[in-house]
C-alpha cells in the first residue's frame, strides 16, 4: 500500500465533498428568498442518504466484478473491507472518493426543479435515483478492467470510450435527469412572464468559488496518485475553466451589453464541466478549445430553454448537460496519448474516427438511459406520494411549509422598556 497515493486520494475526497456544500450556497443564492432553505437542504439531504446507499450497496455495484458489463457485484456490500488494497489504496479511500460524484451528481438534479418541490418525495426520488440511474451508468464508464476488480463495464471495456471524471455518468446523467424532472414536474407558476431573479449572488459566487476548488479533486484527484497525469488534469482544469469564463463574459456583453456576476459564475462552472471528461487526456491546447466552446455553448443552451418551453429553474441541462456533451466530444478531437499513454488519439491527433464515435456512443448511451431512467422514477414518485408542493405554497414560498423555517427574519425589533415594536429602517 502506498501512504502518499492514500493521502492523496483522502485529501482529494475532502474536497470533493466540500463541492456539495458549495453547490448549496450555488443553487440557493439562485433562488428566491422564500425557498433558499428547501434548495439548500436538497443539496445536504443528498450527503446523507447517498451516502448510506454507498456504503451499503452502490459502492460494490459499480465496482464489483461486472455481470456481462451492465452491473457490479456485491464483493464490496457494506464497505467491511478494511484492508483490502486496489490500484495501490485501501478500498475503503478509494470508495470515499467515488462516492463523493454520487452526491454531487444527485445534488445537481435539484436545480432544475427549484421553487417546487416538496422535501420528502425529492429525498425518496434521490435515493432511487442512485440505485436505479447512476449505478448501472457508473459500472459502464468507471469500472475499468483490473483497476479494481476483475471484469468491468461495457462502455470502457467494450466501447472504449474516454471520460477521465465524470463526463457521462455525472455531468451527460445530471442534464438529462434533469430535464426528465422538469418535465414531469412542469413549469414553476408564473414562469416565464413573471420575474425570479437570485436573491443573493454573493451566495452564488461563493458557491462557484468552492465548486471551481473542489472540483480540482475531482479531476485531478481521478489519476488516483500525485504523478504527471494529475498535475495535467489540473493544469487543464484550470485553464479550461479561465477560457470559459472570458468566453461566456464576452458573448453576454456583444448580446445583452453587460457582463454580468450570474454569467461569469455560471462560465466558471460550465468550463469545469466541459473539461472534467477530457482533463487527463488533453494538453493546455485542447483545453483551451473545450473551455471556450463550454462558454459559447452553454449560454447559447440556456437562451434557447425560453423558446423550447422547458422550466429547468437553474439551467442543469444547459449547463452539465450539454456542457458534458461538449467536453466528451471534443474528447474524440483533442485527445492524446501523449498526455496519457493509457488514453486515445483523437481525430486531430492522427486517430481517425474511432475515438470519436466512442464518444458519440456514450453520450446517446448516458442521455437516453439518464432520461428515461429518471423520468419513470419522477413520474411514481409524483402519482404516488406526490412531488410537487400545492398552488399556494409555491406562491407563498416553501421554507415555511416545509422546514417551518425561514432563511431570513423580517420581524420588527423591540425596543428595550415598555414602548411599542418599532421598526428600524
Amino acid at each position: 500500500m502506498d501512504t502518499g497515493n492514500t493521502a492523496y486520494v483522502l485529501g482529494c475526497a475532502a474536497l470533493v465533498m466540500l463541492m456539495t456544500p458549495g453547490l448549496a450556497f450555488f443553487y440557493g443564492g439562485m433562488v428566491r428568498a422564500s425557498s433558499v432553505l428547501n434548495m439548500m437542504m436538497m443539496s445536504l439531504v443528498s450527503l446523507g442518504v447517498i451516502g448510506l446507499v454507498w456504503v451499503l450497496f452502490g459502492f460494490s455495484l459499480v465496482f464489483g466484478d461486472s455481470h456481462a458489463g451492465l452491473i457490479g457485484g456485491f464483493e464490496f456490500a457494506g464497505l467491511r473491507q478494511v484492508h483490502v488494497v486496489v490500484g495501490g489504496v485501501p478500498v475503503q479511500a478509494f470508495a470515499m472518493f467515488e462516492l463523493m460524484f454520487a452526491v454531487i451528481t444527485g445534488a445537481l438534479l435539484s436545480g432544475a426543479i427549484a421553487d417546487r418541490a416538496r422535501f420528502w418525495p425529492w429525498t425518496l426520488f434521490v435515493a432511487g435515483w442512485t440505485l436505479v440511474v447512476y449505478v448501472p451508468l457508473a459500472h459502464w464508464i468507471f469500472a475499468v478492467n483490473g483497476a479494481v476488480s476483475e471484469k468491468g463495464g461495457w462502455l470502457a471495456n467494450t466501447l472504449h470510450a474516454l471520460d477521465f471524471a465524470g463526463g457521462t455518468a455525472v455531468e451527460v446523467n445530471s442534464g438529462a435527469s434533469a430535464l426528465a424532472l422538469a418535465l414531469v414536474l412542469g413549469k414553476r407558476r408564473g414562469w416565464p412572464h413573471e420575474p425570479m431573479r437570485p436573491h443573493n449572488l454573493p451566495f452564488v459566487l461563493l458557491g462557484a468559488g468552492l465548486l471551481w476548488f473542489g472540483w480540482f479533486g475531482f479531476n485531478a484527484g481521478s489519476a488516483l496518485a500525485a504523478g504527471a497525469v494529475a498535475s495535467n488534469a489540473f493544469v487543464t482544469t484550470m485553464t479550461a475553466a479561465a477560457a470559459a469564463v472570458v468566453a461566456w463574459l464576452a458573448l453576454e456583453h456583444r448580446l445583452d451589453g453587460r457582463p454580468t456576476s450570474l454569467g461569469g459564475a455560471s462560465a466558471a462552472v460550465a468550463g469545469l464541466v466541459g473539461i472534467t471528461p477530457a482533463c487527463g487526456y488533453v494538453d493546455t491546447f485542447g483545453a483551451l478549445l473545450i473551455g471556450v466552446a463550454a462558454g459559447v455553448v452553454c449560454q447559447l443552451a440556456i437562451r434557447l430553454k425560453y423558446r423550447l418551453g422547458y422550466d429547468d429553474s437553474l439551467d442543469v441541462v444547459a449547463i452539465h448537460g450539454v456542457g458534458g456533451m461538449v467536453g466528451l466530444f471534443l474528447t474524440g478531437l483533442v485527445a492524446t496519448d501523449a498526455v496519457n499513454p493509457a488514453g486515445r488519439n483523437g481525430l486531430f491527433y492522427g486517430g481517425g474516427f474511432g475515438l470519436l464515435g466512442s464518444q458519440v456512443v456514450a453520450i446517446m448511451v448516458a442521455a437516453g438511459w439518464a432520461f428515461v431512467g429518471s423520468a419513470v422514477l419522477a413520474w411514481l414518485v409524483r402519482r404516488t406520494v406526490g412531488f410537487r408542493v400545492p398552488e399556494h405554497v409555491e406562491t407563498a414560498g416553501i421554507d415555511e411549509a416545509e422546514h417551518a423555517e425561514s432563511a431570513y427574519e423580517y420581524s420588527p425589533l423591540r425596543t428595550r422598556g415598555s414602548g411599542p415594536e418599532r421598526n428600524w429602517t
